[in-house]
């Protein structure tokens, strides 16, 4: 688990389907169309206790079996919200109401990187990054790569990083502004 921002919740992460399941439970993604099998590439279950009401289980489905997809679990900026990614799916709980959650729309999540001075948790992708705030989703940035985006650094408001463009078979670097999620360079143009 990746503590990086203040939370209101405790959750503990189970090998196995607890034998006595809580009287609460919650499978992720809900109803999403084309995931309608997606409990059938595996799950990260999770034992969550919110700061008011009872404990409650997640089930989040895996986005990939990929070993190298990353599965955790991240504190997110706003104090009663639980990141979950599975598989490269990442899962946004809000852990006093457990039916309200969100689906990150990016698929798959390759890194996930916690920045407490701006507030943001960031979802890195192949193509795009998507920050999340404390009211939801701050921004998505156009694209920055044909295939394959690594971030490199951030100095002050600016995430700095590199974008593969197919044409020259380089990594181009870019810079993109925290706040806005717009950016200049990349390696898709």
């Amino acid at each position: 688990m990746v503590e990086a921002f203040p939370h209101s919740w405790q959750v503990e992460v189970l090998k196995a389907s607890p034998l006595i399941a809580p009287a609460r439970q919650f499978m992720y993604p809900q109803q999403i169309a084309g995931e309608e099998d997606a409990l059938a590439r595996g799950a990260l279950q999770l034992l969550v206790r919110p700061a008011v009401g009872g404990v409650f289980l997640a089930t989040c489905a895996l986005g990939f079996t990929d070993r190298s997809m990353p599965t955790n679990v991240y504190s997110c900026p706003h104090p009663d919200a639980l990141c979950a990614v599975a598989g490269g799916y990442a899962y946004i709980i809000d852990t006093l109401d457990p039916q309200r959650s969100a689906h990150v729309a990016l698929k798959p999540v390759v890194e996930v990187r916690a920045l407490l001075d701006q507030g943001l948790l960031l979802f890195v992708g192949f193509h795009h990054i998507v920050a999340w705030g404390a009211d939801g989703e701050a921004w998505r940035s156009q694209r920055l790569s044909w295939e394959g985006v690594r971030v490199t650094g951030v100095e002050g408001d600016r995430l700095l990083g590199t974008g593969w463009n197919m044409l020259t078979d380089k990594d181009v670097p870019f810079a993109l502004d925290l706040r806005t999620g717009q950016h200049e360079g990349g390696g898709f143009s």
